[in-house]
């Protein structure tokens, strides 16, 4: 059987100043006040001065700020859009039926969105790519999709299993967090990236999708994007790891790409002479072994 609801308090209603009408801001602040911080894995010491979740809290779980989900509960901004409101039921850890009243209540907004775009790495640069057997080279599409990558590329990108997408093989793969020994710089820059490329085209499908999922999945990438803080979306000097060759410390250039404005080419280069560099020669070996047992793909 259901358990009844609390009735909402009046205090939280005059400081809104919130109508009778405004039923999506009366759900959320009755879920609010009913989420205990520790389940929601938001504990602040000391003594709290409201019951449940601070909107604050509810704002920075869900991704949002805390400006946008105050006129949420304020009947100020009544239809969010899905991707909002999916954030909002897991912020507010709401079942099943809840999250369905949920999304009755806001009746979100579906924007007229781009189609996806399909992005296709032109032949003469694979084959410049495939040129390079020291270089590990690959091309990011528009929302950073790994779009095409050289051997050594691939054998340095092996470990990973969401390899399509660089903010996937950061935030949701479990080798992120060993191949990326700078982790944390490595995801603030990516996350800043993304935000660039969102206010330029914020009805973007696939990219609308892609900060919903990760939102969703990761509570690192949630908080880096609620953050909403600019920074350096370039790292010119990174130290990656690999099981094969250990640590690697190597230069990353972007190259824009002329026939393709929206794809960059990312390389990475070792200090001629260095253990990186030995490293680096030690993995093509290795690839190009690989390779030859296998043969070409098809």
């Amino acid at each position: 059987m259901a358990i009844p609801l609390p009735p909402l308090s009046p205090s939280l209603d005059s400081m809104d100043g919130a109508d009778t009408s405004n039923a999506l801001g009366q759900f959320l602040r009755r879920h609010r006040a009913l989420t205990r911080p520790e389940e929601a894995g938001s504990q602040t010491p000391g003594r709290r001065q409201v019951p449940g979740l601070r909107r604050d809290e509810v704002a920075r779980l869900a991704g949002l700020s805390a400006g946008y989900y105050t006129r949420l509960e304020q009947g100020r901004q009544r239809h969010p859009s899905r991707q909002t409101v999916a954030t909002l039921a897991q912020a507010l850890r709401l079942d099943e039926p809840a999250a369905a009243e949920l999304y009755r209540l806001a009746r979100p907004v579906v924007h007229r969105r781009r189609p996806a775009r399909v992005e296709r790495v032109a032949p003469e640069v694979l084959r410049l790519m495939h040129g390079w057997t020291d270089v590990p080279a690959y091309v990011l599409g528009w929302s950073q999709d790994v779009l095409a990558r050289n051997p050594l590329a691939d054998a340095l990108h092996s470990r990973f299993a969401h390899d399509d997408n660089m903010l996937r093989m950061i935030f949701l793969d479990p080798a992120g967090r060993e191949f990326f020994r700078d982790w944390s710089e490595t995801a603030c820059a990516a996350v800043a990236e993304l935000r660039k490329i969102a206010l330029m085209a914020p009805d973007e499908r696939g990219l609308t999708e892609l900060v919903g999922e990760l939102s969703i999945k990761s509570p690192q990438f949630r908080r880096l994007w609620a953050e909403q803080k600019s920074g350096e979306t370039v790292r010119r000097t990174v130290r990656l790891s690999h099981p094969e060759v250990d640590e690697l410390h190597l230069s990353r250039e972007v190259f824009l790409i002329a026939s393709a404005p929206d794809q960059r080419l990312v390389t990475y280069q070792a200090e001629p002479g260095s253990p990186s560099a030995d490293g680096l020669a030690l993995l093509a070996t290795l690839a190009a072994s690989d390779l030859g047992e296998c043969g070409p793909s098809a």
